[in-house]
């Protein structure tokens, strides 16, 4: 998923021309990607097993987080046709139709990640701060209808990467990005980039807003040293973090980037400058899926409960078949 270029880049409502020698880019992603693979795809494996069969009860941030692990899933399918691209130099060969659906996916994942880390730590807030409000409150089948309601808002926001042709040919290289020149944008296009951009701010500040006021009113209430009640706060905590480290590069470089498309258009230095710096924060936005399960395990006692226990009964398991085999040698 690209917003910028890393080669000639021709912008016909600015009439800016840039010409970039670089391609460390496609390199670094396709590094990043296969480590992301390496880690994430073993680790979400495990998370999913768990929560389909190790669960024994489950409550509406259970819920959330279970649709997180099927949105890594989008990105780790979407994943290996991405390294494959980049390791040939940014050329796709899979053809429109499936670079359509690819950069769906990868969108979809990243706004279904963002949306589903904002209803666990605002979940989290009420159930710390507001205990007695009517959403600390939600029954599991109200959070399966919020469910549906999210993923439909996703999708439908997503629909423009579909409903568009996105392979287009720089020379004798097919390029498949969802960022890239139009000389008239279409509106489902516009709706992307704006959806880009404020999926991530207003969930953003939403999350400090509710790491400050679940500090803030366990400090106040002399709360902060119980462990149920930490647990509850370093939950909120990771999820910012791991949304910060994730998603706030890309965007940062991506508006700068756009910042000099629009207002220094004749800045070719510093527009191949930010377009490098973009195709390296890119790939912060693909570790996401090895980094959510650091956040099941911090916000769910029950998936923590259930891993090791799981762990435990491994680990058994084991040291009966090592004494089985060390019998049967004697």
């Amino acid at each position: 998923m690209h917003l910028l270029h890393n080669t000639t880049v021709a912008i016909n409502e600015t009439n800016m021309i840039c010409s970039s020698t670089h391609h460390l880019g496609p390199l670094i992603l396709s590094v990043v990607m296969i480590i992301e693979m390496i880690v994430g795809l073993p680790a979400n494996i495990v998370a999913l097993w768990i929560f389909c069969f190790r669960m024994k009860c489950w409550k509406p941030h259970t819920l959330f987080l279970f649709n997180l692990v099927l949105a890594d899933f989008l990105l780790l399918i979407s994943v290996p046709f991405r390294i494959n691209n980049y390791l040939r130099g940014d050329c796709w060969v899979f053809g429109q139709v499936w670079c359509r659906i690819n950069l769906f996916m990868l969108a979809v994942n990243r706004s279904a990640s963002i949306s589903f880390m904002t209803a666990v730590a605002l979940h989290r807030y009420f159930k710390v701060v507001h205990p007695h409000h009517y959403i600390s409150h939600i029954t599991l089948t109200q959070a399966g209808w919020l469910t549906g309601l999210m993923w439909t808002v996703v999708i439908a926001l997503r629909i423009p990467l579909v409903a568009y042709n996105l392979l287009y040919h720089h020379g004798n290289v097919s390029l498949c990005r969802s960022f890239h020149s139009y000389s008239v944008t279409p509106l489902g296009i516009k709706v992307h980039y704006v959806a880009f951009t404020a999926e991530f701010f207003l969930p953003w500040f939403l999350l400090l807003f509710c790491s400050a006021q679940i500090a803030f009113h366990l400090h106040q209430r002399r709360m902060d040293r119980q462990k149920s009640v930490r647990r509850a706060m370093q939950a909120v905590w990771v999820i910012s973090l791991v949304f910060t480290i994730c998603f706030m590069p890309s965007n940062l470089t991506g508006l700068a980037g756009m910042y000099i498309k629009y207002f220094h258009p004749m800045d070719c230095t510093s527009y191949n400058l930010i377009t490098q710096l973009f195709e390296m924060c890119v790939g912060f936005t693909y570790i996401n899926s090895a980094l959510d399960p650091i956040i099941y395990s911090f916000s769910s006692s029950m998936f923590r409960d259930a891993l090791k226990s799981s762990l435990r009964h491994l680990s058994f398991v084991n040291k009966n078949v090592r004494y089985a085999n060390n019998h049967l040698q004697k």
